[in-house]
Formats: C-alpha cells, sequence, structure tokens
C-alpha cells in the first residue's frame, strides 16, 4: 500500500475552499487587486456575517491575507497561482461548451433540420 503525500490534506482543504460561488467570486475579484470587506461584501451580496465566514475560510487554508487599514480590514490574494487555476478551469469549460454547440450542430445537420 502507497502512502499519501503529507500535504495531501492542506491541498485538499485549498479545493474546498475554493468550493462554494461566493468564495470563488471573492477570489477572481482579489486576483485583481486587494478589496476591503465592504467591497467584498457589496460584490458577493451577502450580509457580513456570512461574508466574514467566506472569508475565514479562504484565509485558514491560505488563499487570502487581510490587513488592517485604520478602521477598515483589507484582503489580497495570497496564493497568487489560483488565479491561473481558475482561468486554465474556465478555459476548459469553455472549450466542452464548444465541443457541445458542435456536436448538437452536427446532429442537427445529420436529421436534416435546420439550425435555430
Amino acid at each position: 500500500m502507497t502512502s499519501m503525500p503529507p500535504d495531501l490534506a492542506q491541498r485538499a482543504k485549498v479545493f474546498k475552499a475554493l468550493g462554494h460561488p461566493s468564495r470563488l467570486l471573492m477570489v477572481e475579484a482579489l486576483g485583481r487587486g486587494a478589496l476591503c470587506v465592504c467591497e467584498l461584501r457589496d460584490l458577493v451580496g451577502s450580509d457580513m456575517s456570512t461574508i466574514s465566514k467566506h472569508l475565514s475560510v479562504l484565509r485558514e487554508a491560505g488563499i487570502v491575507a487581510d490587513e488592517r487599514r485604520g478602521t477598515s480590514v483589507y484582503y489580497s490574494l495570497r496564493m497568487g497561482c489560483v488565479t491561473a487555476f481558475l482561468s486554465c478551469v474556465g478555459r476548459f469549460l469553455d472549450q466542452q461548451l464548444e465541443e457541445q454547440i458542435l456536436y448538437l450542430e452536427d446532429l442537427r445537420k445529420q436529421s436534416g433540420r435546420p439550425a435555430s
């Protein structure tokens, strides 16, 4: 039996942290620069308690970092490589969609039905 790499649990924690649409939205926005909690709240459209919980999950996974500036707390992306990964996933999903469209167009042609 082979043993698991010791950092596998930490990697899984990162993927779990990214596994919520609101957190993905925040991470993508933070990829463009630091934002205060209020800006993230406005972006996601949730209450402050929910935003704080999401940010806590992202911080514990090492994806974001926080910094107090006066009375505001700003968050920034600590794991910069995550934006490249998310872009890769987006390109893959776009490619899948394009393949499905081409497949459906091919089926229409074979059946003799015009495209709608």
